[in-house]
């Protein structure tokens, strides 16, 4: 990301709501403030398009359209590692995208600065963007710009978000590329892609196995001095994963499979993946493409199926890496009519040299504070993933929109306003109008193993009990210096209308008794609901007798 500490253009209010107070960062398509939304009172990111003078009508029409379409696609996207778009609004003919705040740089930004990382964190990286473009992908919706300055990780946290959606292809929509444009950044743009063929979520994940290399390593494996060198090494040169992807090597490999009907799919690499985290070897994989140079997994069938655009059918594919080279070469050559090569690499920034991990320069939502800082209680507005909260103590003092509830079960915590008390037997529940959010609590004796047997034995049971049970994981931990225990875990829901849920859980033992603690709320206002699990966890006290 390119950071700028000009804030010359800074407290103005769009939309007599968005107050932008600080510019984040600055890309090919526009600027990164954070602002304060004045109705809600909240922090959001807010994405401006930037205004060039030099196009023509149509062509600043086309940037506008582009921004929109960047919104609608992740609007109906919800996922807990997609970047949650709030509103779109216009002010003075320009387009804003207001989004959630991420507290915390890109995955670029932290190669950068601490290095490449290891391989269980590579994986924990990339199971998250497999699962979030396996929800992309079953919407219609392409991410086409898959790249570490693309990820971001949230600080304290560790939250992977996957953003900036900015040349998304929507299906039945029309893009950039097909008008003539090239877009994307090539160090990470699948081979067919290239050759300007129409293509579909295995593109995706050709970026993915090359963002998994730039993780591991600090550059992508198509890294070249010139624009020529990158093209010819996608579609040509002998894919060579680095040395510090030989433990997810059968992962990479298959993603790196340059024949897009052959390349693994996102469910095999959450899989395979998922399997190293357990036991610390990648199985699965088989087959070596003819002529590619680099071993591949081989499907039976795509996990995705792709609603292809109500188009013309597409030409066919060149049968030789030569032809694709071509067409590659001559999509670059192109390019001028709407970008230039110079531009396809730096997004019009750059000197003569090859960029870095991050390819080109990017938008993100972020506050660019090193990974390692801890956000403030205020900052607290995006939810940590397998984080457990970090109460010291206990406060009295309901926040801004919650009230303190006196329970007669025997404890005390913050509620937000509007939430009504449910007691189902043992449980007690707090929840919103039409129970979107629900806040639990359970007091009861405390049992063999403590808080962490407690959370594993719900663990071992969630397919049972929260059904389409995944992603759980359980940390031990302490909360106010007592013993203690958090399980998040996301599922499907009690129905189809409820739709995909995720829960925060924290268990602990104080003063001879077990307290737990937990909030459920849809996967797509994940966000809200780590803020009501946080303030009622601080607020928490058992009354005395």
């Amino acid at each position: 990301m390119a950071t700028d500490g000009d804030q010359r253009d800074g407290l103005r209010v769009i939309a007599g709501r968005y107050r932008l107070e600080k510019r984040l960062g600055r890309g090919g398509m526009g600027v990164v403030w954070r602002a304060t939304d004045q109705l809600l009172g909240r922090q959001v990111a807010v994405k401006e398009l930037t205004v060039d003078d030099s196009l023509s009508d149509d062509d600043a029409r086309l940037r506008r359209e582009r921004t929109l379409r960047e919104a609608q696609a992740v609007a109906q996207l919800h996922h807990p590692h997609i970047i949650v778009v709030h509103d779109v609004v216009e002010d003075d003919g320009r387009p804003y995208i207001v989004m959630e705040l991420i507290d915390g740089g890109s995955l670029a930004d932290r190669i950068g600065r601490r290095g490449p990382v290891d391989a269980g964190e590579a994986a924990r990286i990339g199971i998250a963007l497999l699962s979030a473009l396996r929800t992309a992908h079953e919407a219609g919706v392409l991410h086409r710009d898959i790249k570490p300055a693309n990820v971001l990780v949230e600080a304290g946290s560790g939250r992977v978000v996957l953003t900036d959606f900015g040349i998304a292809q929507v299906a039945g929509a029309t893009t950039l590329t097909e008008t003539g444009s090239f877009v994307g950044s090539p160090e990470y743009t699948a081979p067919e892609r290239m050759s300007g063929v129409r293509t579909g979520p295995a593109s995706d994940l050709w970026s993915l196995g090359a963002l998994l290399c730039a993780t591991l390593s600090g550059e992508s494996p198509f890294r070249r001095d010139s624009l020529g060198g990158i093209l010819h090494a996608v579609v040509s040169d002998e894919i060579r994963p680095p040395v510090q992807a030989e433990p997810l090597l059968p992962v990479v490999r298959g993603l790196l499979e340059r024949d897009p009907e052959r390349r693994l799919g996102a469910a095999e690499a959450e899989l395979m993946l998922r399997g190293f985290l357990e036991t610390g070897a990648v199985t699965g994989g088989a087959g070596t493409a003819q002529g590619t140079g680099v071993a591949s997994y081989t499907p039976t069938q795509r996990d995705v199926p792709w609603p292809p655009p109500p188009e013309p059918a597409a030409p066919p594919r060149p049968s030789t890496t030569r032809g694709v080279l071509v067409a590659a070469l001559l999509v670059a050559a192109m390019a001028g009519a709407g970008v230039s090569a110079a531009t396809l690499l730096f997004h019009g920034g750059g000197s003569g040299t090859a960029p870095g991990p991050g390819g080109t320069t990017a938008v993100s939502a972020s506050n660019l504070e090193t990974p390692s800082a801890t956000p403030s209680r205020s900052a607290t507005t995006s939810p940590p993933s397998a984080t457990p909260p970090t109460a010291t103590g206990h406060s009295r003092t309901a926040p801004s929109g919650y009230r303190l509830a006196q329970d007669q079960a025997g404890f005390t915590l913050a509620v937000p306003e509007g939430f009504t008390r449910d007691p189902q037997g043992e449980r007690v529940f707090y929840v919103s109008p039409g129970q979107t959010f629900r806040l639990g609590i359970k007091v009861s004796e405390p049992q063999p193993g403590g808080p962490g047997g407690v959370m594993r034995r719900a663990a071992a049971e969630g397919p049972s009990t929260n059904p389409g049970y995944h992603d759980g994981r359980v940390t031990d931990t302490t909360h106010a210096g007592h013993p203690a225990a958090f399980w998040e875990f996301t599922w499907k829901g009690f129905s189809a209308a409820e739709g995909p849920r995720h829960t925060y859980d924290l268990c602990w033992e104080e003063s001879g008794q077990l307290y737990d603690v937990w909030v459920s709320a849809p996967v797509g206002k994940v966000r809200e609901a780590r803020e009501y699990f946080d303030v009622a966890v601080d607020t928490f006290t058992a009354n005395k007798a």
